[in-house]
């Protein structure tokens, strides 16, 4: 799944490619890219034909394109969305899902998706936020994000410190692998007990997180196939300063001790065990 520095990386992308173009032709080819569009694909596109892109916006993992109607486009990747801009000459993607013609011509840009998990819809009078995003925490990369206000609400969670991590209601745009990442850094595990971290320690592993999001996106984004790629379908190079995530059974960079995974949620946590203990459970109380 994308994480910010994916999905920044594709904001920056749109930014500069499709800042005050007008839309003049839409096409949906699969029902399920606009399924969050309830009225239906000849709806999506009657409210976007004609209308102008004014600014390209972001909110943790989803990416909001307003419109001068006041409605914005929102769009979310999902495990393997790309939006691509491409010459109308260019042959049609596999998965090309959506497409949005500009009227001063090329580059189109395509919504493509292999394992449509991703999707685009139209959010009336969204353009400052959209009602459907607008629950999603501020990411720490955000000039309005507040430190003092995330410290409080994570130490006051009864929850692990990398569930905590992951909660987009509390922190937004960190996702499994860069929350691995600034543990390591912060030399944590990922099972700590959220109540139990002092002051310090929670504003120390933020430090981490943003580190972590701000040296990922100058890298492009983490690429670790064909499926994150920019809107110029050039993959992201992050993968290579990874130093936990992915390394089960390598060397950990600080200490030498073997990588290990963990199972997490479905998916897998990498951590040192020697830099990175288990915390010890905690006693039950009298």
């Amino acid at each position: 799944m994308p994480e910010l520095p994916e999905v920044e990386t594709v904001r920056q992308g749109l930014a500069r490619w499709a800042d005050g173009r007008r839309i003049v032709a839409v096409e949906v080819h699969h029902p399920r890219a606009i399924r969050r569009h309830l009225p239906g694909a000849e709806h999506f596109a009657a409210v976007l034909i004609g209308r102008t892109i004014v600014n390209v916006r972001r909110r943790g993992k989803y990416l909001w394109i307003p419109l001068d109607s006041g409605d914005a486009l929102v769009a979310h990747l999902g495990m393997s969305g790309q939006l691509l801009f491409q010459p109308a000459a260019a042959p049609d993607e596999t998965h090309l899902r959506v497409r949005l013609r500009f009227a001063d011509g090329d580059p189109e840009l395509r919504f493509v998706d292999q394992r449509t998990f991703g999707g685009l819809a139209v959010s009336e009078d969204g353009a400052e936020l959209p009602a459907e995003i607008a629950h999603i925490a501020r990411d720490p990369l955000d000039p309005l994000f507040s430190d003092d206000d995330f410290i409080q609400a994570l130490r006051r969670r009864h929850t692990e410190v990398k569930r905590a991590l992951l909660d987009q209601t509390l922190i937004s745009g960190v996702g499994n692998i860069y929350a691995d990442e600034a543990l390591w850094r912060a030399k944590l595990h990922g099972t700590r007990p959220t109540d139990a971290l002092t002051r310090p320690a929670v504003a120390r592993l933020l430090g981490h997180v943003r580190d972590v999001l701000t040296e990922s996106l100058k890298d492009g984004g983490t690429s670790f196939d064909a499926l994150y790629v920019n809107v110029n379908g050039e993959s992201g190079y992050f993968d290579r300063s990874l130093n936990v995530y992915g390394r089960e059974g390598e060397p950990c960079f600080r200490c030498g001790t073997p990588i290990r995974r963990e199972p997490f949620m479905n998916r897998s946590s990498y951590s040192c065990p020697h830099c990175q203990p288990r915390p010890r459970p905690r006693r039950p109380a009298a």
